[in-house]
């Protein structure tokens, strides 16, 4: 099977990308193995260039070397084509969806030689001011405070020097003080469980968000569910009370949660926005939208688990 490894330029720094592409040419030399590389040009540019490149030659092995939004770009090309598999090469600032997996995701030799197993994704239905949008989602989304807290690191990122760890608390200190959230209505199998004020909502294939949240911990990528967490519209005081345990992932195990905060899983979702628009983060990806209908689809695409190097011992 061809490896195609589709290089984000703009994820991580220039020069480990530039030793990236040296280090996936020795090791398509040591393994004589069929290997191209692809570096993306602009936002889109990995969806369509793994789409026609399906067309024009059915099987192959993407290999998103980028952030969680590369490995959704590849994932939305691959994801209707029979014998499209997808990997990644994490070099972004969040990298949430490997960590639902126990696989060596920097060694390119396992990239190209390990097995690929089945996973879930989510497709949804969304309504925007260009009309109706059909995309899938491999991680999570995030909607209220979750959505509005990358949208404020992403601000804190292009104005000043912070990065990483230290942007995401500066964009939850920013969000914090603000205390947007959400004003929705939700519908989880076709029955009303929300209507109104909420802090934030998670609609989750995986566990993780935001470089390693675990806000969903019940979440799986092989059990044909989303996972949902919708969470009420608490005072600052007691959300502050609550985050250690939301980013360690043991909120649920809080005596008296279940009256803070709803999780359920589910196979079908709308979210209508009562003021008309909500912004919607998708893999890390904002975008504004209207109503939005989600749906899992189970084993839908095929993603590389790369082997850990076993340990000889004397």
């Amino acid at each position: 099977m061809k490896t195609v490894f589709i290089v984000n330029p703009k994820a991580g720094k220039k020069n480990n990308i530039e030793s990236l592409t040296e280090r996936i040419k020795a090791a398509a030399e040591k393994l004589e193995a069929d290997v191209e590389i692809y570096k993306t040009k602009a936002v889109g540019d990995a969806t369509v260039f793994v789409r026609e490149f399906c067309e024009k030659h059915g099987k192959a092995r993407f290999v998103a070397c980028g952030g969680d939004g590369t490995l959704g770009e590849v994932v939305n090309g691959a994801v209707l084509f029979d014998g499209a598999e997808v990997g990644v090469m994490p070099f972004g600032t969040g990298n949430d969806f490997v960590k639902n997996f126990d696989g060596n995701f920097s060694d390119i030799e396992s990239q190209i030689t390990s097995e690929s197993e089945k996973c879930d994704i989510i497709r949804y239905t969304t309504k925007t001011a260009e009309g109706e949008r059909v995309g899938y989602c491999a991680n999570m989304f995030n909607i209220g405070f979750d959505c509005n807290v990358v949208d404020a690191m992403e601000n804190i990122k292009k104005k000043t020097v912070f990065s990483g760890p230290l942007a995401y608390f500066l964009g939850i200190f920013t969000t914090l003080v603000k205390k947007k959230g959400a004003n929705l209505e939700i519908e989880l199998d076709g029955k009303a469980v929300h209507n109104g004020k909420l802090l934030l909502t998670s609609i989750a294939n995986g566990c993780f968000c935001g470089g390693g949240v675990k806000s969903n911990p019940l979440a799986s990528v092989h059990d044909g569910l989303m996972n949902v967490n919708i969470i009420n519209d608490v005072s600052r005081l007691k959300f502050i009370t609550l985050l250690p345990y939301y980013m360690k992932g043991t909120h649920l195990q809080l005596k008296g949660i279940e009256k803070i905060i709803s999780n359920v899983g589910c196979k079908k979702i709308v979210v209508r926005p009562i003021d008309g628009e909500m912004r919607l983060c998708t893999d890390g990806e904002i975008t504004s939208a209207g109503e939005t209908k989600f749906e899992i689809l189970h084993d839908a695409f095929s993603f590389v688990i790369p082997k850990k190097k076993q340990s000889i011992s004397v």
